[in-house]
């Protein structure tokens, strides 16, 4: 099989490190071009991102001397490239209208920007929830003027730990969820070298982070409308949310309380969680976890330095299921919010993309 060439954008900062790492041996995809802001442009990659290497493991060779290209060269970079993957630092005016113009070049662009999230015709993609949305980009390649080239996002990464929960139960009603998020501080790009702060303590504001919380859910669950060019927000369930940083390195947890319409048994909880199948793995995605959703037994359990790379990463553990005395139901789910919430997610709805057919090579 032919790889298709694939451009980071962002490539220095911590998404984009991961993408590199996702990448290195990937099946289907080899990166053929890295970019970042003009601080970084002209310099070999290992020289962009001294000091500033976030894990353990040394940078992959094979990018190591590739050269920086400056991310506002969008028809250079373009050029190398059948699709990007975009993981930029930027605000979301800026972030939006660079992401448009490499579509514009016919250059699909797979986003791990917030910037597009909630624009109507983009399709914000979990692969295993909502496969489904793929089509609006048809619409979205007509107001772009565009044959090829389009933007997918992923959603936030701290929904993507409990909306995985949630999405098998849509049967029963959800009616309101009360949420709580403890996340990691690779979420803010940082390590515990970079952030001594967080050392011993808890943060109970992230910015935005809450607002997202209640509202992008509501996305991945819609439908698209008779029209076919917008996809409309579900109407249920309400969602309030608090987001707090907690000093974790990788892993964002959701304590998750939940009422239903029709409420159903705890045994037909854990049918639907143990008994989901879905799109991805059906289409046997490189990156697809099997199974998506693991139940804990244990009392303990998910804990995020155990758990988190469970299905390397890409894979959502719950536990502790019990009746609420104000909801119907309680829980806690797990997952990794650099691997799962941000660049693995990404990789992964590429890979649904070019299985679709909306991703292909430009030779």
């Amino acid at each position: 099989m032919k790889k298709y060439r694939v451009g980071i954008i962002g490539a220095t900062g911590m998404v984009g490190q991961r993408f590199i790492t996702l990448l290195e041996n990937h099946p289907w995809f080899e990166i053929s071009a890295l970019a970042a802001s003009g601080r970084s442009a002209g310099k070999t990659y290992q020289e962009a991102v001294a000091g500033r290497w976030a894990f353990s493991w040394p940078i992959p060779e094979k990018v190591k001397g590739m050269p920086v290209l400056n991310a506002e060269e969008v028809e250079k970079v373009a050029s190398l490239c059948d699709f990007v993957f975009c993981a930029v630092a930027m605000d979301k005016a800026a972030t939006r209208e660079l992401e448009e113009k490499y579509a514009k070049t016919e250059t699909p662009v797979v986003s791990n920007n917030s910037a597009c999230r909630l624009v109507d015709d983009v399709p914000m993609l979990i692969p295993e929830i909502n496969a489904g949305h793929a089509p609006i980009i048809a619409a979205q390649r007509k107001r772009l003027g565009t044959e090829r080239g389009f933007i997918a996002v992923k959603p936030n990464c701290s929904i993507q730990s409990y909306v995985p929960a949630l999405t098998p139960l849509r049967e029963f009603g959800l009616k309101a969820v009360s949420v709580c998020t403890y996340q990691a501080i690779s979420g803010a790009g940082k390590t515990f070298d970079r952030w001594p702060e967080i050392l011993d303590n808890v943060i109970p504001y992230i910015g935005g982070e809450e607002e997202k919380s209640e509202k992008e859910p509501l996305k991945i669950w819609g439908e698209l409308n008779a029209a076919g060019n917008a996809i409309e927000l579900a109407k249920t369930p309400v969602i309030s949310a608090q987001c707090l940083r907690v000093p974790v390195s990788d892993g964002h947890m959701a304590a998750v309380s939940v009422s239903f319409e029709r409420k159903p048994t705890m045994d037909e909880i854990f049918e639907r969680w143990a008994n989901w199948r879905t799109v991805a793995q059906q289409l046997a995605l490189p990156s697809a976890p099997t199974p998506f959703i693991k139940y804990m037994e244990e009392p303990d359990r998910p804990q995020s330095k155990l758990d988190r790379d469970f299905e390397k990463g890409m894979g959502v553990t719950v536990g502790r299921l019990r009746e609420d005395c104000l909801f119907d139901y309680k829980f806690v789910c797990l997952s990794h919010n650099t691997l799962r919430g941000a660049a693995g997610g990404g990789v992964l709805s590429a890979e649904l993309l070019c299985a679709q057919g909306y991703i292909q090579r430009k030779e």
